[in-house]
């Protein structure tokens, strides 16, 4: 895969897919920065990866805010020696929330932790991924990417706003060896809990759509896709927004 020695940045990986797709890097070799909002999984998270002889450390904290972002970034610097790999992992999820019953403290938050936060970690790591004149990017899009029936508006919205960003990227650093790709995860096995109001509008609208997900995926199934796409296997993928949903999408 050709990844031994390399710099990854793993976001939300306390925790599901981004502690599956941390160990799964740390296997073949990479050294990993865990960042995660939850210290007590990042730190838990390093242990195993120390524990099986791998190379991590943890940054904690919310990586919406710059100044988490750039702790991060300059933890992978100073420790590794640059960025090579960042995965877009963390994220949350709305209450299937329809638009007219979204608040202002939903809608700020789903979009800063699942598209502001990847655009801070992203303006961050290219300028050390353009001095090595290499990199890749992979982001957590979601099914709701790809349809307007999985989820709430808010988050429907943010991972939509991931794809654009995903293929921003990929088209803007593309002759500059940098590639962006994002895979787009349906039902996964993680922590990940959310409040829903059952007699909302938005579930009782969604529902009836959800049957179709299939079966229910686990995280090493996701952070198998994701290490693939950021490593040199990949090396002509590019821009490319990849369902691992067990053809979810193709319903």
């Amino acid at each position: 895969m050709s990844l031994r020695g390399s710099s990854v940045i793993v976001t939300g990986a306390g925790a599901g897919i981004g502690r599956a797709a941390a160990l799964r890097f740390a296997t073949e070799g990479a050294r990993v920065v865990v960042a995660d909002l939850n210290g007590d999984g990042a730190a838990a998270v390093v242990e195993e990866i120390a524990d099986e002889g791998g190379t991590a450390v943890a940054v904690v904290g919310d990586l919406s805010e710059q100044a988490v972002v750039d702790r991060v970034v300059a933890t992978a610097v100073e420790s590794f020696g640059g960025v090579d790999v960042l995965v877009n992992n963390a994220g949350i999820v709305d209450g299937m929330t329809a638009a007219h019953e979204v608040t202002d403290e939903e809608w700020d938050r789903v979009i800063r932790v699942n598209l502001t936060a990847p655009f801070l970690l992203a303006r961050g790591v290219v300028p050390h991924m353009l001095a090595k004149g290499k990199g890749a990017i992979v982001n957590t899009a979601s099914e709701a990417a790809l349809r307007g029936s999985a989820a709430g508006t808010a988050y429907t919205a943010s991972k939509h706003g991931v794809v654009g960003l995903t293929r921003s990227l990929a088209i803007m650093y593309r002759g500059s060896g940098i590639r962006t790709n994002a895979v787009a995860p349906g039902a996964t096995m993680t922590s990940i809990t959310a409040e829903v109001a059952r007699e909302g509008h938005g579930p009782a609208a969604l529902m009836p759509y959800r049957a179709n997900f299939g079966r229910v995926s686990r995280p090493d199934e996701q952070a198998a896709v994701i290490v693939f796409l950021a490593s040199d296997a990949a090396s002509n993928l590019n821009g490319v927004i990849l369902p691992v949903d067990n053809g979810w999408s193709a319903v």
